[in-house]
């Protein structure tokens, strides 16, 4: 996924060198490949390999969007895990892909639309409230993306509620389609307290599950508000899950990748093909479980996610899904969303607001 997202970059780059003056060497770039004009919006780049200090805002233009394209003034965007492993040196240390975009998530009003411009909810229009995912390059002010990836917003959700659901939240969706949550089972859900885990305890509570959630002990006062049964975790760990599921787990969900999380899910859980893991790929790998993902042999759960959106969106327009926020930052502030997200201890999502 992300060699595919950095060629197009270089690719976009090229064909549109010359489109804007000369400048930064962003401008006239658009990573949708959209016929750009010459007005400038803020953008958030990693310059170089590295840390949260190799970010900065430059300007880049402001694009037209073509047939099947829509542009958004964004509100809100997602942070997210990944997005620091782009420029980390996780998945390679090319110069040619510098300075690289960054984002996946947004929220926002449509300012433009192409020909065709339908997305999965039917026809998109200017003043449209609207969430878009997937959409590189989602760390700016502007944006445009394809119509197929905007549905849109719940008017249930804030800007920063809306901009923090999808890549969770289909994540989620994803965990508990490949695990085959059913009614009645009995799910261990490890790092139930994080951003992924936050959504996967209420989808799966929904279902009719009953749900067993890993999380410090400052934490498990939010799971029990949603009808989450915390469990801390550290050694001992197995057995604490047992006592508070003496009839047994029936799957298991590790989204933390430690050692822990897939040691204890494969000795609870009997059917290994019900226990998947979004983070521990090595470990996962050895022990027969489902990977998924970006990771090296997981499953990317494309059509999944892709179908879950308008899933997402409208259970959280019914008040059956919440978004929790745990911090807001500016947009010129993303090194320090980054530095807080890399602690792994934040209650939710963080968001930048332009």
């Amino acid at each position: 996924m992300s060699q595919h997202f950095l060629a197009g970059v270089a690719a976009v780059e090229a064909a549109h060198a010359d489109a804007c003056p000369a400048g930064d060497s962003l401008r006239g770039i658009d990573l949708s490949g959209a016929v750009l004009s010459c007005d400038m919006s803020e953008a958030v780049v990693a310059r170089a390999y590295g840390g949260p200090e190799v970010l900065s805002v430059i300007d880049v233009a402001v694009a037209e969007p073509g047939p099947g394209q829509v542009r958004i003034e964004v509100r809100a965007a997602g942070v997210n895990p990944f997005d620091h492993k782009m420029y980390s040196g996780a998945f390679g240390t090319d110069p040619a892909n510098l300075p690289m975009r960054l984002g996946a998530e947004a929220a926002g009003v449509v300012t433009a639309v192409g020909v065709d411009a339908t997305g999965p909810a039917g026809p998109i229009r200017i003043g449209d409230e609207v969430i878009a995912y997937r959409a590189p390059g989602a760390y700016a002010a502007e944006l445009v993306v394809p119509a197929s990836s905007v549905v849109p917003k719940p008017a249930a959700l804030s800007w920063e509620q809306a901009g923090g659901l999808m890549v969770t939240g289909v994540t989620a969706v994803h965990v508990l389609e490949a695990i085959g949550l059913r009614e009645n089972d009995s799910v261990l859900i490890h790092g139930a307290a994080g951003g992924v885990g936050l959504m996967a305890v209420q989808l799966a509570v929904e279902r009719g599950a009953r749900v067993l959630g890993t999380a410090s002990a400052a934490k498990h006062d939010t799971l029990r508000e949603l009808g989450v049964i915390p469990i801390a975790y550290g050694p001992g760990l197995a057995d604490r899950v047992r006592a508070a599921a003496p009839q047994g787990v029936h799957a298991a969900a590790d989204l933390v990748g430690t050692d822990e999380a897939v040691d204890v899910s494969v000795e609870l859980v009997a059917d290994r093909s019900r226990i998947a893991s979004v983070a521990g790929f090595e470990r996962g790998a050895r022990a027969g479980i489902k990977l998924l993902g970006a990771g090296p042999g997981a499953d990317p759960g494309t059509e999944v996610r892709a179908a879950a959106r308008l899933q997402l969106t409208e259970a959280a327009e019914a008040g059956r899904l919440r978004v929790l926020i745990a911090a807001s930052h500016p947009l010129r502030e993303a090194a320090a969303a980054h530095r807080q997200i890399m602690t792994g201890h934040t209650t939710g999502k963080i968001v930048l607001v332009p």
